[in-house]
């Protein structure tokens, strides 16, 4: 389920319900029953008006482990072997994505721009640092060795 899911996570909603439906994966046609979902989910949830499929995408897509079952077959010499039927929870979050908006110039072109020289200039803190220690005769000696 995570090979399919990892598929479509980031992409357009129109783009995701072609690759889930074209996925020969077994788990593609249960993914693309969710995000079906939730696409109905969220134009219902929308009480503005309709919501064009083209602005949507798909914001999150997990799988999470759920329940597992357990069974078991017979082995050799009276034995059991175990088998683990597993199960999952799949999340696909779908979001409308905003329309980029760009930002205006606050000055004209032919407005002047400020120098950095006519800011003012904060206050600069001085760091005093420890002094190196002077190296004595001793210390020379024992470096030398």
């Amino acid at each position: 389920m995570r090979l399919v899911v990892d598929l479509i996570r980031g992409r357009n909603v129109e783009q995701a319900l072609s690759i889930l439906h074209f996925t020969p994966k077994h788990a593609s046609k249960t993914a693309e029953q969710v995000l079906r979902s939730a696409i109905s989910n969220i134009q219902t949830k929308d009480e503005g008006g309709r919501i064009d499929p083209s602005t949507l995408f798909v914001k999150e897509a997990y799988v999470n482990v759920g329940p597992t079952m357990k069974r078991i077959t017979p082995a050799p010499m009276g034995r059991a072997y175990r088998i683990r039927k597993r199960s999952h929870h799949l999340t696909i979050v779908v979001a409308q994505r905003e329309a980029k908006v760009k930002p205006k110039p606050s000055a004209p072109k032919g407005a002047a721009v400020e120098t950095s020289a006519e800011k003012p200039k904060a206050e600069e803190k001085s760091v005093s640092r420890p002094k190196a220690k002077k190296s004595t005769a001793k210390t020379a000696k024992a470096r030398k060795k």
